[in-house]
């Protein structure tokens, strides 16, 4: 099987910051990358990777990922994706046991530890515990996380829809984006402060964390036929939410949103063929993704190739939001 590893030199690796560089603002005690009292940045507060090769830069060996709503669907691509490119892998999962299965699948196709972690990511203390645990169990660090975990709306206007179901999908579409990102930007700020592991190792292979969640063409465009305000907002939200903390984590982490557009996984299930029909003559494409297709997306923002990349969302929609 094709593997961006297999293509690297023995020779060649990815490099930490260099010390003898400018420190990030996480090296001191003032963690903002804003110049005190003022609205300046503070310049040089980030340093490039020393390696400039291609394939280096997506080497992920040995790094620890996270990905939520990884049972099936775009996570489960996501996850397969990270460990083809050496990552140990975590993935959560709701209610999908079959989540299990795909781990120890993962495990023996790629030759990466990854393990299945049943998470309710409407809970902010659930998913705190779970990544310090998951931190603990794999290699005493974290590289990556992917907020992915999201349910569509089901009941038509919001003039008729339940108050409970906005609740829910509210919760579960944004609020898990930041409570995974208040989690992992707690071992990111540390990692690079200390330069080390859990257990006082140094850190190799690391340059920054990479925050990533899954936000959707819905947050720019208003999709019809079917009616999905809420929806539509919560993806808005996460997209915004995600630009601010990009700037918030500065010198410690990056943070980044992809846009799918209509995918073909089981998240659509319930929408009937007429509507999916009426969906493909507006995509120019003329077809739904499939999620493989965005795996290129998510290895880039993941990897350290994407080091100048934050605070962007990439739309990967087949061309809907274009015309």
């Amino acid at each position: 099987m094709f593997s961006l590893l297999s293509l690297r030199s023995p020779a060649t690796h990815s490099e930490p910051i260099a010390t003898h560089q400018v420190p990030s603002p996480m090296m001191a005690d003032n963690t903002t990358p804003l110049k005190d009292g003022s609205g300046s940045f503070k310049h040089y507060n980030t340093v490039a990777p020393q390696e400039e090769k291609v394939f280096p830069l997506f080497n992920n060996k040995g790094k620890t990922a996270i990905v939520t709503g990884a049972g099936a669907g775009i996570g489960l691509a996501v996850a397969q994706a990270l460990a083809e490119t050496g990552a140990n892998v975590a993935i959560w999962y709701h209610g999908n046991k079959k989540a299990l299965d795909r781990a120890k699948e993962i495990e023996e196709e790629y030759g990466v530890n990854c393990r299945a972690y049943q998470v309710d990511v409407t809970d902010q203390k659930h998913v705190k515990e779970v990544v310090d645990r998951i931190v603990e169990e794999f290699n005493g660090r974290l590289d990556i996380m992917v907020a992915n975990a999201g349910i569509p709306w089901t009941q038509g206007s919001f003039l008729d829809g339940e108050i409970d179901h906005y609740r829910k999908v509210m919760a579960t579409d944004m609020d898990s984006v930041y409570y995974c990102a208040y989690a992992a930007g707690q071992h990111w700020r540390r990692q690079k402060k200390e330069g080390t592991d859990l257990s006082g190792k140094k850190l190799e292979n690391f340059y920054s964390g990479s925050f990533i969640a899954t936000a959707s063409m819905s947050g720019h465009i208003v999709n019809i036929p079917q009616l999905q305000a809420a929806y539509n907002g919560a993806k808005a939200a996460i997209i915004h939410f995600v630009k601010s903390i990009a700037v918030e984590m500065v010198g410690f982490a990056r943070a980044n949103t992809i846009s799918p557009g209509y995918m073909a996984t089981e998240i659509s299930d319930f929408v009937p063929p007429e509507t999916k029909s009426i969906w493909r003559d507006k995509i120019p494409m003329g077809r739904e993704g499939e999620a493989h297709e965005l795996k290129g997306a998510y290895v880039y923002l993941a990897s350290d190739i994407s080091s100048y990349t934050t605070g962007t969302d990439i739309i990967v929609d087949g061309g809907y939001s274009l015309p």
